[in-house]
């Protein structure tokens, strides 16, 4: 069976990349793998002995992975396409470009832009990371 991996991020742009592949996997004859990415957060200031990062605890996931599965994924279970929802943690591109690996992902979808980068750029951090550094199949959807 095909396989077809989309980065979510409940972002417009996103849910465009997921409502592509509602419309799209059934004649690819194809199951969806969603992933997100959660960024671990990176600290430039000097901080003081014994601080500690925000922990991303296990309760905080299952919540993520519910709403990414009943809100984000949305037109994939109104389609009746199979799918599931994996979250993995660091830096967007480098975590889809990892999932794509191990899922063995024969197409990678992504939105144009997600949640962050600067307005001014025609393709986003993760999509343009992409572009140049994954080696499968990358379809951007607009």
């Amino acid at each position: 069976m095909t396989r077809i991996l989309v980065g979510i991020d409940g972002s417009e742009p996103s849910l465009r990349a997921v409502e592509w592949c509602a419309a799209h996997a059934d004649q690819l004859g194809a199951d969806v793998v969603a992933v997100h990415a959660i960024a671990i957060p990176v600290v430039v200031a000097p901080v003081s002995p014994g601080f500690r990062l925000p922990e991303f605890k296990p309760a905080d996931r299952e919540a993520l992975t519910k709403v990414a599965t009943e809100e984000w994924c949305a037109p994939l279970s109104k389609a009746s396409v199979s799918f599931r929802v994996v979250l993995v943690d660091g830096d967007p591109a480098a975590s889809i470009i990892r999932a794509a690996k191990t899922e063995n992902a024969d197409l990678v979808v992504t939105g144009r832009r997600g949640r962050g980068g600067f307005a001014e750029l025609l393709l986003g951090s993760t999509s343009h990371a992409l572009s140049h550094h994954l080696q499968r199949p990358l379809l951007i959807v607009p």
